[in-house]
């Protein structure tokens, strides 16, 4: 499966205020804004409790990559796989920083060349759900071991890519995916030793959403339904299983990047249904405030880049930039 990638949307002043869901929590339009207030995005100052990211460091991978699986396991920032400069899928697990990590390097090759993986860490290994290959999208759950050692970890129900992966205390939770002809809904959840089971509908099919997880709860940006990006901001809590959306975002927006840090949900880059529409803002969603603020910028407007939190900064990996430039650095982002 290849992606597609391509005028800068206008920064709309419009964003959806978070509803009680989010209390306590620690395409085609402007649609699905049900049970949200619209309110103007602050540009002056972030309050306290939601403070703007700036690069602080920055480091040369090995290679161009765009959306690779990123992801913390055995005290070092993982990335597997994703799409080269040609948008030939890619095998290799470079360690971006952490342990024993003086500048990035592959240290794990995964059984086949592979892309828009969902990746996690969990008991010490980094975890790659799913992924496009050049046959198609693979159902693989494959575990990376801290000496690079590869082992087949599970499988899930369909073949699936272009899902999201993020860790709440000892499963992993997978959001939406295409299975090669159609976008799903699912919120899967993997346990070491369970199937994968689906534990959560998500309100509309989606791909390339922002997701982290914060405070006990799934935060979902963004993505698009395989037609249009999309605006809303989902919860969901895997106590209840239920999913709902509880905001909007500025403007449609899908291939962003999401992470969780100091409690604040970020969304970075990302572009609208344009494959050159790339974006520089930073976003943060504040759970304790709720409104959806700016929150800084990226040094270059991109989509298709990987996030995480790792040693008190927000990482970006990769990216795509609005010539279609595959990205060769990973940034440090601090508060």
């Amino acid at each position: 499966m290849i992606r597609r990638h391509g005028a800068v949307a206008a920064w709309c002043c419009v964003a959806g205020l978070l509803g009680s869901a989010l209390a306590g929590c620690g395409g085609h339009s402007h649609q699905g804004t049900t049970g949200a207030r619209i309110a103007a995005v602050s540009h002056a100052a972030p309050p306290a409790s939601v403070v703007a990211l700036h690069v602080v460091a920055r480091v040369r991978l090995p290679a161009p990559v765009q959306l690779p699986g990123l992801a913390v396991a055995g005290g070092r920032l993982l990335a597997a796989g994703g799409l080269d400069a040609a948008d030939a899928s890619v095998a290799g697990v470079v360690a971006v920083a952490g342990t024993g990590v003086s500048a990035p390097r592959v240290v794990a090759t995964l059984p086949q060349a592979v892309h828009d993986v969902g990746a996690a860490g969990l008991e010490g290994r980094l975890l790659v759900f799913g992924g496009g290959t050049a046959s198609g999208p693979t159902a693989a759950v494959e575990a990376v071991g801290a000496g690079g050692r590869v082992s087949t970890a599970g499988e899930l129900p369909s073949p699936s890519s272009d899902l999201e992966a993020a860790r709440i205390g000892s499963n992993v939770y997978l959001v939406g995916g295409y299975t090669g002809s159609v976008p799903l809904r699912s919120i899967l959840a993997f346990a070491p030793g369970r199937s994968v089971r689906t534990v959560g509908t998500l309100p509309h099919p989606l791909r390339y959403a922002a997701v982290a997880a914060v405070g006990g709860r799934l935060l979902i940006a963004g993505g698009t339904d395989g037609t249009h990006a999309r605006s809303e901001i989902v919860s969901f809590d895997p106590a209840t299983g239920r999913a709902r959306v509880v905001g909007a975002l500025p403007v449609p927006l899908a291939h962003a990047a999401g992470a969780s840090l100091g409690g604040t949900f970020y969304v970075l880059g990302g572009r609208g249904d344009g494959l050159s529409s790339q974006r520089r803002e930073i976003l943060a969603i504040d759970p304790q405030s709720g409104p959806v603020r700016s929150a800084g910028r990226l040094p270059v407007a991109l989509s298709d880049l990987s996030a995480a939190a790792f040693g008190g900064r927000v990482w970006v990996v990769g990216g795509r930039d609005t010539a279609g430039t595959v990205q060769d650095e990973a940034w440090a982002l601090r508060r």
